[in-house]
């Protein structure tokens, strides 16, 4: 897993890219949520002297607290998240086959989008594309635009006006 470049001064974006990080972490090592946002909260969030930056794991700016209420909406409601993600995915591309980064992505997207108003959903839209042009190169940005809009007109349609 290729890490993004974090534009400075921005602790929400570091919040969704931990958040994306630590969902991908716990689905490829198996360890709990919360074992992986503790690991995270001590390890790798934050400013430490002496210590790499965002190209070295770490997140040096991020809103820790966004970060962690992403990854627990994300992996305590993760049935839930999945049914809504899969009814926005082609037959052809069930959620199984995405690259799991592209699925802890679109898992933190959807919880934010579904549990809360603020910020609006293009913003949401926009920081998760932002993000997924950071971790790949090829189709997988279009194919998280696509999908990101049809779950957020679908989730949030008064962000959508007619």
């Amino acid at each position: 897993m290729s890490l993004p470049t974090q534009p400075r001064g921005r602790p929400r974006t570091g919040a969704r890219v931990a958040a994306v990080q630590a969902l991908f972490q716990a689905e490829a090592s198996g360890d709990s949520p919360e074992t992986v946002l503790d690991q995270f909260i001590r390890h790798r969030l934050g400013q430490m002297p002496g210590q790499g930056g965002f190209e070295d794991g770490r997140v040096p700016e991020a809103d820790v607290a966004l970060f962690a209420g992403i990854v627990r909406r994300a992996a305590t409601r993760s049935d839930d998240l999945d049914a809504i993600i899969t009814a926005h995915l082609a037959e052809a591309w069930p959620l199984a086959k995405l690259d799991p980064v592209l699925r802890a992505l679109l898992r933190a997207a959807t919880a934010e989008l579904r549990d809360g108003r603020e910020p609006p959903a293009k913003v949401i839209i926009r920081e998760y594309l932002d993000i997924a042009h950071g971790f790949f190169t090829a189709e997988e940005p279009r194919f998280a635009a696509g999908v990101l809009d049809a779950l957020a007109r679908s989730l949030r349609p008064g962000d959508f006006p007619a």
